[in-house]
């Protein structure tokens, strides 16, 4: 039986709840362009990187007040704002990474999220010190779904892909995640919520969650 040596979580949705934020960030800023945001929309691009979701709304409604780049940025730049003054962590993950490191798990991150919303978010969680490394698929040529992101954290970890447990809350990470060769484990703390269809192990909280993972 292969031994785990190293933990890799996905940020958006397993570290802290940020959809609402985003769907929140994108409203505001698209719409300012002209754009006419809908729910399947905002439904399909959820799990994009950024510039993948500032890609899709400007296809749709090509904007001319300002660079698809700078669109992109604002939206970013709003998030972070919203992170800092809303109440958006998650229960009980900062206890669970302490007792991964302490059976000295390695512990990674990986995100479809720009690089630049990451600190903020280890500030706002208190997982400032928790990570042995830290990877954004902006650095990447594609994001999640795409295994890109998780083969690259895995190498930094200096640990084999079957020797990495991912915790994912997305059907892309899940995809990204199983294509690399990853055991998941998915976070679904809303019992109704599917997407665990390629999960190995189903948590809905993290307390005591780390016996999943030996």
């Amino acid at each position: 039986m292969m031994v785990h040596q190293a933990v890799i979580f996905d940020m958006d949705g397993v570290l802290i709840d940020t959809e609402e934020l985003w769907a929140q960030a994108e409203t505001e800023v698209f719409s300012s362009l002209g754009v006419e945001l809908t729910a399947e929309g905002l439904e399909r691009t959820r799990a994009m990187t950024t510039a993948d979701v500032t890609a899709f709304w400007y296809s749709r409604f090509p904007w001319k007040h300002e660079p698809p780049e700078v669109a992109e940025q604002k939206v970013v730049s709003r998030v972070i704002e919203l992170i800092r003054c809303t109440d958006c962590t998650i229960d009980g993950v900062l206890p669970f990474i302490e007792q991964l490191k302490s059976r000295n798990f390695k512990i990674g991150l990986a995100t479809n999220s720009p690089a630049r919303v990451i600190p903020s978010v280890l500030q706002k969680t208190g997982l400032e010190d928790m990570f042995d490394v830290v990877c954004s698929a902006e650095h990447e040529e594609k994001g999640k779904p795409h295994p890109a992101i998780y083969l690259q954290a895995a190498r930094r970890l200096k640990t084999p892909p079957s020797g990495c447990v991912v915790v994912e809350d997305s059907l892309y990470g899940m995809q990204a995640a199983k294509s690399a060769g990853m055991r998941v484990v998915a976070f679904l703390p809303d019992a109704g919520e599917q997407n665990c269809e390629l999960a190995d192990h189903v948590i809905t909280t993290f307390e005591n969650a780390d016996s999943l993972l030996f």
